[in-house]
């Protein structure tokens, strides 16, 4: 492969990458704990975008319970939009021929 060819390709996947990025922040992924008394959405670009409580679950006398709930959603909703991250930028780095093993940074 020429040099030539390399960067042209490389050049292509970062404008890919740019859009897909546009993209990933549109979109969302939820996360619920505590059976659905805690409801998390996270966008692709890894901000969180909402969080529901139940009024049921809100305790007074037991803050912590809560706290871990919301806790919990995130650290879930999070982890599902990287994910789906991490796929929407495979997509865009499949056929780069890649040496076995060598990984792009967001494929962890």
């Amino acid at each position: 492969m020429n040099i030539m060819k390399m960067m042209k390709q490389a050049a292509d996947v970062q404008q890919r990458m740019g859009r897909v990025q546009e993209e990933l922040a549109g979109r969302t992924v939820t996360f619920t704990s505590g059976g659905g008394m805690v409801t998390a959405t996270a966008r692709g670009d890894l901000s969180i975008a909402r969080i529901e409580i139940k009024p049921e679950v809100v305790d007074p006398d037991d803050v912590e319970m809560l706290e871990d709930l919301v806790t919990a959603a995130v650290d879930g909703a999070l982890k599902a939009a990287r994910d789906l991250a991490a796929e929407e930028m495979r997509k865009v780095t499949d056929g780069l021929g890649l040496p076995p093993g060598m990984k792009m940074p967001f494929q962890g």
